[in-house]
Parts: structure tokens; C-alpha cells; sequence
């Protein structure tokens, strides 16, 4: 839970800074800090993929797993559903607008999810120490807009990253090496592409990507039967 303990500080130490700025923090400063995370982003998820991919047993799954993703998230405009969602927050009052926008992107992104699952799995907390890092820059770009109503969403955060540890946990000993490798080859995959949407190189949809993480476990479920 270190990690998750880390990204949480992170949520509440940019907002405390974020609200002593009254005027904002200028574009170029928030400009340059994303880039800096977009490069740091985009290493990362290279380096997990290259690193995970030799081991893999499967390694057109990968392959498999991005485009049946691909066409469920479509399928289900998880995309639009949030920029739906993010859209009547706005239309709230200004503190809840920026709360909500806040809780959104703090809690579903890649980073988020795969994070606790690999802190879990392997002791690893780099993707969440890379998170927090990220959210730590985000709070404060909202907290000096929206004040210090945004430090609610830390514990949000500490919630919904605790779950997705505590249930890796519980299934621990029915999950194999094997399965970890691939995850880690799509989840570097999809924190690659994250890294690619910070840098504005090209937009990906990364959220309708996001069912890729769910095939390589129903693929060993299936395995398993079969």
C-alpha cells in the first residue's frame, strides 16, 4: 500500500500548493511539466513492454488482447461516456465541476489500475510513484483554479486504488507468472500510448483500450477449461 499512501500525499500536497496560488499557474509552466511526465510516461511503458515481452509465452496475445479491447471499448464509447460525464460536471457548480473532474482523472487511467495490481503482484510501486508524481502536478493545476475542495479526492483515490490492491491480493495464488507477463506487456503498451496523449503527439483513445487488460486473464480462464 506504500505506493497507494504515496499517490494519496501527492493528491493533498498539490492541492495545499495549488490553492496558494490565487492566479493559477501559468500555461508554460503547466505546458513543460506535462511534457516532462509525457517523457517520463512514455520510457516507462516502453521499458515494461520490451522488459515483459521475451518471457511471454504468447506473444501475439498482446497483439490479440489490444485489438479485442479496442473493440469493446468502441463498442461501449467509453471515451465519449466519460467526456459525457466530464462534460454535465462542468455544468455544476464550481467547486463540484472541479471535484469530479478531479476524482475522473485521478482514478481511471492506466497507471491507476495496473499500479496496484503490480504493487500487489511484485512489490513494484514505480507506476504508482509515477502516478503520484502526475497527480501531483494535476492537483495543483485544479486546486489553484477550484481551491482546496479537490484535496476530497485523495481519499477517492486511496479508496479505489486499495480495492484494486486488496482484490489482487485475494486472488493472488490463482494468478501465474505467465499471466503477470502479459498484463505487464499490454498495461506498458497502454501507459506508452498514455505517455503519447501527454506529449499531444497524436490523440489515442485510451480509455476505450482499457478492456485490453481484461483479456489476458479471461484467455487463461479459458486455458484453464480447455
Amino acid at each position: 500500500m506504500w505506493g497507494t499512501l504515496f499517490n494519496t500525499a501527492m493528491i493533498i500536497g498539490g492541492t495545499a500548493i495549488g490553492a496558494a496560488f490565487k492566479r493559477g499557474i501559468g500555461d508554460k509552466f503547466h505546458t513543460i511539466l506535462m511534457q516532462a511526465m509525457g517523457l517520463a510516461v512514455l520510457v516507462l511503458g516502453a521499458n515494461t513492454a520490451i522488459q515483459a515481452m521475451p518471457h511471454s509465452k504468447y506473444p501475439v496475445l498482446f497483439l490479440a488482447s489490444l485489438a479485442l479491447g479496442a473493440v469493446i471499448g468502441q463498442a461501449l464509447d467509453l471515451e465519449a461516456r466519460f467526456d459525457g460525464l466530464m462534460h454535465r460536471r462542468h455544468a455544476q457548480s464550481q467547486l463540484a465541476s472541479g471535484l469530479a473532474t478531479a476524482i475522473l482523472l485521478f482514478c481511471i487511467g492506466t497507471l491507476s489500475i495496473v499500479g496496484p495490481m503490480q504493487a500487489a503482484l511484485n512489490r513494484d510501486y514505480t507506476f504508482l510513484f509515477t502516478n503520484g508524481t502526475l497527480d501531483f502536478i494535476t492537483a495543483i493545476v485544479l486546486a489553484s483554479t477550484f481551491g482546496l475542495g479537490i484535496m476530497l479526492a485523495a481519499p477517492v483515490l486511496f479508496t479505489w486504488q486499495g480495492s484494486i490492491y486488496l482484490l489482487t491480493l485475494l486472488l493472488r495464488g490463482t494468478i501465474s507468472s505467465a499471466l503477470i507477463t502479459e498484463l505487464s506487456v499490454v498495461g506498458g503498451v497502454l501507459i506508452f500510448a498514455s505517455g503519447v496523449n501527454l506529449l499531444g503527439l497524436t490523440k489515442i483513445s485510451t480509455l476505450n483500450l482499457l478492456p485490453a487488460l481484461a483479456v489476458p486473464p479471461v484467455f487463461f480462464i479459458l486455458m484453464h477449461f480447455f
